[in-house]
């Protein structure tokens, strides 16, 4: 089994599109990339840390592909918003992909050339080592499965509902 870290916006809008993957074993929603330790969804959402919502993957490489997996979290967001994603705004709702290995970094950097070069357009997902990753509170994980009408509400308010698969 491998992982992978991606920052999408709001961790809740972007779990179901990768937990329906085959190959695709767990998806967590939680917060990486910042220096505090333990941090909560209020500080997070408050913008009081330097975290980004961000999903853990875990996926089995022989069925999915750590380049599959970008390809679905790109077609998922708007990466040429530099200031969050959709309604949610700030850093911590900024894009990123935080690689675990040069494998990785190099597959992101080349994804993000292709559409930078497709679209004639900046992207701006930073592209960070993995430092750390912190799980969300209970009520975070599998959001859509919990809070169905919620999480509608949340696509269709948010401007996601076009993007999400």
């Amino acid at each position: 089994m491998a992982n992978a870290y991606f920052a999408g916006g709001c961790f809740w809008c972007i779990t179901p599109t990768f937990r329906q993957w085959k190959g695709v074993e767990n998806v967590i929603s939680g917060y990486s990339g910042g220096l505090e330790e333990n941090p909560t969804y209020e500080a997070v959402k408050g913008q009081l840390t330097s975290h980004r919502e961000t999903i853990l993957i875990t996926y089995d490489p022989e069925q999915v592909s750590f380049e599959t997996l970008l390809e679905i979290f790109l077609g998922g967001v708007d990466p040429f918003d530099a200031g969050g994603q959709f309604i949610d705004r700030g850093h911590s709702y900024t894009l990123a992909v935080y690689y675990l290995d040069e494998a990785q970094k190099m597959a992101t950097e080349a994804a993000i050339r292709a559409l930078e070069a497709e679209s004639g357009k900046q992207v701006f997902i930073a592209i960070e080592p993995f430092r750390n990753f912190y799980t969300a509170e209970e009520y975070h994980q599998n959001y859509d499965l919990k809070n169905p009408e919620a999480f509608r509400r949340e696509l269709e308010e948010s401007g996601r509902l076009d993007r999400h698969v």
